[in-house]
């Protein structure tokens, strides 16, 4: 089998990926002040302190979560890459978590045990041009180390 050739996309639009951790931080935060404020008898503190802790921090970790850095996903023909910036690629492993066929989220796990995985919500709008090529390359198979280009030894 053959690898998918070299494919370079660069990464800027998240507006699905915002608009459904919004989404779902509002319903968590929804659910639980409904909670609160349809109790039958009296609530204690420790209750609506643990409420009020878990509401803010939902709101905490949505905040983190829609902000996603515009990065460039790469993949040479042997390995995937991603550069923030300005940096250098960093080499690693890209695998599909969530596929939705116009949207995606990936799981990049760069080369080196010490780096963390970084999460990228790819979605099809404004990558129109681009995203059938990208789906091939993720999906299309890798060649083994120390294969040629068409993936023969």
């Amino acid at each position: 089998m053959r690898a998918a050739p070299a494919f370079q996309v660069s990464l800027h639009r998240f507006g699905v990926w915002r608009s459904a951790v919004l989404t779902l931080a509002a319903l968590a935060m929804a659910t639980m002040v409904a909670w609160l404020l349809t109790q039958e008898r009296p609530i204690e503190i420790v209750a609506w302190v643990s409420a009020t802790a878990s509401v803010v921090a939902i709101g905490g970790l949505a905040a983190s979560a829609v902000r996603v850095p515009p990065v460039d996903l790469g993949w040479d023909g042997q390995t995937w890459s991603v550069r923030r910036g300005t940096g250098e690629p960093a080499p690693g492993d890209l695998h599909v978590a969530i596929d939705l066929g116009r949207w995606m989220l990936l799981r990049f796990s760069p080369a080196g045990a010490a780096a963390p995985a970084i999460w990228l919500p790819v979605q099809r709008l404004g990558l129109e041009s681009q995203w059938h090529a990208l789906r091939c390359s993720i999906y299309s198979p890798h060649p083994t180390p120390g294969a040629d280009a068409t993936g023969e030894a």
